[in-house]
């Protein structure tokens, strides 16, 4: 065998191994697309409003599913819906603010987190200012819908929700819709005390929300605050705050 032959046989033998090697990778980066997006649906799947409904708190079973929701994990205080969205979830609270970004209402390490009261607040909702967070997920999953409240037609148009906590619901009027800094202090405060920085807080919020709603709130009233990442900034946050009231609205959109 000539020179020639000889250098035209290792050339063909390293192009098939080449062709070899890029198939084994196309192969791979396939397999692992159709992972990656199984393990997408996955999550979105596990943070969708559904998995939780028989938990639920209901005037039928009077809590009674609920309770064993908070059995499983005592951390559950309460359960919020926003009448007009998919937001219909039980509420946990942890010893700090990390607890449950990765974890479940049932206490099981989740991407999709919990909706979660911050740790500063009082569990029965009784300070001027409690404060929600969750994540602004895809596919209206989880706190994904707050972002829409900046049009003002979703702003005037979902009105009301509910809050069930220490086997009551209660009533909740959104007033107002602000997007903040995520570092703001004067928004992300819990249980702010005194009757003057509680009317300071009202002012800031109301003189920086988009949208606002007057509905006679004042500092005697106990606030809500939905809050989550915003898509428009990277350390934007998206806030819809309510009023909570002895009186339970009733459900347009169910």
């Amino acid at each position: 065998m000539n020179a020639a032959a000889k250098v035209r046989r290792v050339i063909h033998a390293i192009d098939s191994i080449v062709n070899f090697v890029v198939l084994i990778i196309i192969v791979l980066l396939t397999a692992y697309a159709i992972y990656a997006l199984w393990d997408s649906d996955q999550i979105y799947r596990r943070a969708d409003k559904s998995h939780y409904t028989i938990y639920k708190p209901t005037a039928e079973n009077k809590g009674k599913t609920f309770k064993e929701l908070q059995a499983i994990n005592p951390d559950v205080i309460a359960w919020l819906t926003v009448y007009g969205t998919n937001i219909d979830y039980p509420v946990t609270q942890g010893r700090d603010n990390m607890r449950y970004v990765n974890t479940n209402a049932e206490g099981r390490y989740s991407l999709s987190g919990s909706i979660f009261l911050d740790c500063g607040n009082s569990r029965d909702f009784s300070d001027f200012n409690s404060i929600l967070y969750g994540h602004h997920m895809e596919k209206q999953k989880m706190f994904g819908e707050i972002g829409s409240f900046s049009s003002l037609e979703m702003f005037d148009t979902r009105t009301h929700g509910s809050l069930y906590y220490d086997e009551s619901y209660y009533g909740i009027e959104f007033f107002a819709f602000v997007h903040c800094d995520a570092y703001d202090r004067m928004i992300f405060y819990a249980n702010v005390t005194g009757e003057g920085p509680r009317q300071a807080y009202l002012d800031n919020l109301l003189a920086i929300a988009i949208h606002t709603r007057d509905i006679g709130v004042n500092v005697e009233d106990r606030l809500i605050l939905l809050s989550t990442c915003s898509s428009s900034s990277t350390n934007g946050r998206d806030i819809l705050i309510g009023r909570i009231t002895d009186e339970l609205f009733e459900n347009t959109f169910s």
